[in-house]
């Protein structure tokens, strides 16, 4: 004859197993919920980096050089557009074709020494001359720069 506390076992580890199974549920369910939301942090951090990815800039080329003989330190304005690009006690004659960021003005700066010399530097914008400079003595200085080329204009419809 089974007692009546054999029933009340069995009732106890049924509730037991219920607890248990509830609470794993509500762990995987907690786990879904914080991997969502993480994830979801993650994407928009992500679609910020997208939106501050610079897009595609018009560009124009732009040849700078510098006759002479010696050395002389050169600073230009190249792809960074505002930012100078600078190479100093470059060996002359010296010459650099870049991509300029349109509306940007193409500049190139020449600074002679210390035992001085003669230095001279042009500029061309898409293969046009635009100007010439010579720089002479010690520390002697020149700029050469011009201006940007004007957009294309859109084609016409046909």
């Amino acid at each position: 004859m089974p007692t009546t506390e054999e029933p009340n076992r069995r009732i106890d580890r049924i509730d037991r197993r219920g607890v248990a199974v509830a609470a794993a549920l509500l762990l995987v369910c907690g786990a879904f919920v914080t991997y969502g939301f993480i994830d979801t942090e993650t994407d928009d951090e992500a679609a910020g980096e997208r939106a501050a990815t610079p897009t595609a800039v018009a560009t124009y080329d732009v040849t700078y050089e510098v006759l002479g003989e010696g050395a002389a330190d050169v600073s230009y304005r190249g792809p960074g557009g505002d930012e100078a690009q600078v190479v100093t006690h470059v060996g002359l004659p010296w010459r650099k074709t870049v991509s300029v960021p349109l509306g940007a003005s193409p500049i190139v700066n020449v600074t002679l020494g210390e035992n001085g010399g003669t230095a001279s530097c042009t500029l061309a914008v898409r293969g046009k001359h635009v100007q010439r400079a010579t720089a002479t003595g010690a520390f002697g200085r020149t700029t050469c720069g011009g201006e940007p080329p004007a957009p294309a204009a859109p084609a016409a419809p046909q």
